[in-house]
């Protein structure tokens, strides 16, 4: 069953008028109701094409955060083998919203962390919608320091909110936590290639995303704040979240314009929860090609050139 977004409606009910049709016809075989079904499909095609031919900020941030949106898991299941999940940060707990694992990707070690915000109720309580708590920064950590112990490179698929807000969280020292990941990620001396594949949600994503290359799926978003969180805190109503969007400019669009995203992966008509083969299939794509820039590199080159690229974001905004 699809799950419609807000202004899909007009598409869901061409494609419930069409499955109707359809319906009936199994029921009474002598009914031929093929063409009036082909002519809806092609009628919601149409329409599909056109909805999503220039979406909005707003419209954007919804089908980043659809939840038939492939997860970090589908991604590790399908891309990776051999993968072996590594669990907690020797310190505390093991935080179910971070998973990480040693695997290869075409025969290649590899070192791959990401978000998972589950699949239902009960995986959604159990990963805390992908909102990571401090063990879950500090888990992080200590699978990048062993990445960069046997230059092993890493891979980080990035779909959060934002860190988890909790008190126990603070507590535990949640800022401290996502920035010594942020440290981390500029420290290590292997290459580190980070993909936002739905929401790239404050710290919580930077914390995994301050890579030598970061990619965008079509649709994702990347942002300080979320639209809402930010129209409360400007307009002090959280029903101005569209011009919040527009103002962050916190689409792949925006940020490949600012040298933010250094590459934008398409994804299927319709976003990536309509065809998740197809998007699996070209983030896979995108990482191979990312990872080939970095052959035969060394340790201090590979680190160095991540540290310039951020010491040089904004800098033309400057200069200006």
């Amino acid at each position: 069953m699809t799950n419609y977004l807000e202004f899909e409606k007009p598409l869901a009910e061409i494609e419930g008028k069409a499955e109707e049709l359809r319906a009936m016809a199994r029921a009474n075989e002598e009914m031929d109701i093929e063409k009036e079904a082909a002519a809806l499909d092609k009628k919601a095609a149409d329409l599909l094409k056109s909805l999503y031919a220039d979406l909005s900020a707003w419209r954007k941030c919804q089908v980043a955060r659809h939840p038939d949106r492939p997860h970090c898991r589908d991604y590790i299941d399908t891309l990776f083998t051999e993968y072996t999940p590594l669990a907690g940060d020797r310190n505390f707990a093991d935080d179910h919203a971070v998973m990480g694992g040693l695997a290869r990707l075409d025969g290649t070690p590899v070192m791959v962390i990401g978000h998972e915000k589950g699949f239902d109720t009960k995986t959604r309580i159990e990963h805390n919608f992908g909102m990571a708590r401090p063990e879950g920064y500090r888990k992080a950590i200590r699978l990048m320091e062993l990445a960069d112990k046997f230059g092993i490179p890493i891979v980080t698929l990035v779909d959060t909110p934002g860190a988890y807000p909790g008190k126990g969280a603070e507590e535990r020292g949640q800022s401290e936590a996502i920035a010594r990941s942020t440290e981390k990620c500029l420290q290590v001396k292997v290459p580190l290639i980070s993909v936002i594949i739905g929401e790239g949600g404050s710290g919580g994503a930077v914390a995994f995303a301050t890579a030598n290359r970061v990619a965008m799926l079509e649709h994702s978003i990347y942002s300080v704040i979320s639209p809402e969180g930010c129209a409360s805190i400007l307009w002090k109503d959280a029903d101005k979240m569209r011009e919040a969007a527009e103002a962050l400019r916190l689409t792949a669009q925006n940020l490949a314009e600012l040298g933010v995203c250094d590459r934008i992966i398409p994804e299927p008509v319709g976003g990536a929860h309509r065809n998740k083969e197809a998007t699996i299939a070209a983030v896979g794509d995108a990482i191979r090609a990312m990872l080939a820039e970095f052959k035969g590199r060394k340790g201090k080159e590979i680190r160095d050139g991540r540290r310039k690229k951020y010491l040089a974001l904004g800098s033309k905004g400057l200069a200006a």
